[in-house]
């Protein structure tokens, strides 16, 4: 999925007006997993900063990382001066003098999916402290009455099968634990594998849906012709209000003293 993990930066202003921001019950869940005091922490693929400035609102601010420079752009004005932001991509990312030495916590907000499955644990270990806590967290934005999902899903076939990015792991939608949470159970480095969802509905107007989808990786790597038709059509069978399930599944793990 390298074309869309690298397809966001076009888009950074609309990512940032039509992306749902995260809830403060998802900084209480981190905290809560922790026992003890965030020290410090990284984020992997901040974005334009929207967990960024939760976690840094409740005192977790630390260092945020994202490889595309429109969207560190646009996240360098939204966040507080508390907060370090870096250029770079997860993958070279390492503990030393540029990115601090060890975290507390290292999260990931509805981006773990485009870094490198290649060492992905062992190098989220080599940046947590032991004992340190290690996030992600997300989830789909889809009409929450079933009826309005299935028409923008017969206005969107001709042109996508699915808007949604694939379990990287094939784990069915129905199974009890979700991706990451496979791979952490399986992982040598991590222990007290949680998973949590923190159910939100939303309500947003047929044309603020439309661009939020605008600003998915599914339609941004489309022919530019085909967006246009396929906007046209979604935006011709929505109702002037569409109430939205934006439900965040959370991840958590802890890393262990001794792998």
């Amino acid at each position: 999925m390298p074309d869309r993990a690298l397809s966001f930066g076009v888009m950074a202003e609309a990512y940032e007006r039509f992306r749902p921001g995260y809830p403060a019950e998802l900084v209480d869940l981190v905290v809560t997993y922790a026992g003890r005091p965030i020290p410090s922490a990284l984020e992997i693929g901040a974005g334009t900063g929207k967990a960024t400035r939760l976690f840094a609102r409740q005192g977790v601010a630390g260092t945020a990382t994202e490889p595309d420079g429109a969207m560190l752009a646009e996240l360098r004005k939204h966040v507080p001066a508390s907060v370090r932001t870096v250029q770079a991509a997860f993958e070279d990312v390492r503990p030393g003098p540029r990115y601090g030495r060890r975290y507390g916590l290292v999260y990931a907000a509805a981006a773990l999916h485009w870094t490198d499955p290649e060492g992905r644990w062992a190098r989220v270990a080599s940046l947590l402290e032991p004992g340190g806590v290690f996030a992600s967290f997300g989830g789909p934005v889809r009409p929450a009455d079933p009826a309005v999902e299935e028409v923008v899903r017969a206005a969107r076939a001709p042109f996508l099968e699915s808007d949604e990015i694939p379990s990287p792991d094939g784990t069915p939608p129905g199974y009890d634990v979700q991706w990451p949470g496979t791979e952490l159970q399986r992982s040598a480095w991590f222990t007290g594998v949680r998973q949590a969802v923190i159910d939100r509905r939303l309500t947003m107007s047929a044309g603020d849906y439309i661009g939020h989808l605008s600003t998915v990786s599914a339609y941004l790597v489309l022919p530019a012709s085909a967006r246009e038709q396929v906007f046209r059509r979604i935006s011709q069978v929505l109702p002037e209000r569409v109430e939205i399930a934006a439900d965040i599944t959370a991840h958590l793990a802890r890393r262990r003293y001794e792998p």
